[in-house]
């Protein structure tokens, strides 16, 4: 991707303005807010594990969430080949995250990676952040750096550490299917991630919930958020970022319940970082629901991993059925990573699809 240019200050700030007052005016119109809905169910089939990977020995670290591969065994992404990359993509599909040891990627050969798991054809590309890659960035356009000096911002305002549970980029039109995370510089204490599995959060919904969730869709938007990042790092918000994501409104409409084409599983599609509102409801009726729907993810530690990062590990997650977070209870130490984040399909909810349960015991 060809980085874009910065545009001059005043001009950046008139376009800001306008993309500030149309983001206030859709987060009060169901109306707008519906126009951002693209509704479709695209041509899919589920795809099964190979079992290239087999001769590398690992384990499930919980029964929901999370496999990891031993470091004993030897693996190293940068040795795959494209039958294992594909097949590693599936296994990440259906264990929601997986965790490789020590593993010797540079940065191009981890964003030739990311390209190849999302997409072998490699058309779809990866993500432009809007506010953590500036223009002229050492490492391109397509990497993100994930590091400590942003928590002075993300700390000014103390909340529940439970605010930071997101999936990758809902509030784009076109999100993120997959993302590796590589740690390069972790922190002598402290710095976990969690992931959480949005295929046993819905399992833990009543199938008359289910079946009202189904047809409902929210509003993802992150425009306050990155606007206040950037400009705390005194960047432009990026405004080509990718695929269909274009602009500085930073905002989408997708279903609730998510079908992951992967894996045929439904998935709820909603996280507390960037879900606003339920387009067909009142607000009071949505914050109801979306407050049960977070707390679903939250609350429960039966559907969460935690990964402890020790340098150069890496992680694989599916944002289409996962959530994770940050626990930044590292005070002021370093702690610095690399990530990638490929770009998906739009999301889209397939009333044939089934839950993780259902699936699990058609296998028995």
């Amino acid at each position: 991707m060809v980085a874009e240019s910065s545009i001059s200050d005043v001009v950046y700030q008139s376009k800001l303005q306008e993309a500030d007052k149309l983001s206030k005016a859709r987060a009060v119109n169901p109306k707008l807010l519906s126009q951002l809905l693209i509704k479709h169910v695209p041509e899919y089939t589920p795809k099964k594990y190979k079992g290239t990977l087999d001769a590398y020995e690992r384990f499930d670290v919980t029964v929901k969430i999370g496999t990891e591969f031993k470091k004993e065994s030897g693996i190293q992404l940068s040795k795959l080949t494209d039958d294992q990359v594909q097949d590693l993509a599936v296994l990440v599909s259906q264990r929601g995250v997986v965790f490789l040891r020590d593993q010797d990627l540079t940065v191009d050969q981890q964003r030739d990676f990311g390209r190849k798991l999302a997409d072998p054809s490699y058309e779809k590309g990866l993500h432009t952040h809007p506010a953590f890659t500036e223009v002229g960035s050492e490492f391109g356009d397509e990497i993100s750096i994930i590091t400590s000096e942003l928590n002075e911002y993300y700390l000014a305002d103390p909340e529940y550490a439970s605010r930071g549970w997101h999936s990758d980029i809902t509030f784009e039109t076109t999100p993120s299917n997959y993302a590796l995370l590589k740690v390069i510089h972790p922190s002598e204490t402290g710095g976990d991630t969690l992931w959480a599995s949005g295929y046993a959060a819905y399992d833990k919904l009543s199938p008359s919930y289910r079946k009202f969730l189904e047809g409902l869709s929210a509003y993802h938007t992150s425009f306050n958020e990155f606007n206040g990042a950037a400009a705390f790092r005194q960047i432009q918000l990026r405004t080509d970022r990718g695929g269909k994501n274009q602009g500085l409104t930073l905002d989408a409409v997708h279903p609730i319940i998510r079908t992951n084409p992967v894996t045929g599983l439904k998935s709820i599609y909603v996280n507390k970082n960037f879900t606003k509102r339920i387009i067909e409801l009142t607000k009071p009726e949505s914050d109801r629901i979306l407050e049960h729907l977070f707390n679903l993810v939250t609350d429960n530690h039966d559907i969460q991993v935690r990964f402890r990062w020790n340098k150069n590990d890496i992680a694989i997650w599916d944002n289409r059925s996962t959530y994770h977070t940050a626990t930044l209870d590292y005070g002021k130490q370093f702690r610095k990573g690399i990530r990638v984040v490929p770009l998906g399909e739009i999301p889209f909810f397939d009333p044939k699809s089934k839950s993780e349960e259902e699936a699990q015991s058609v296998g028995k």
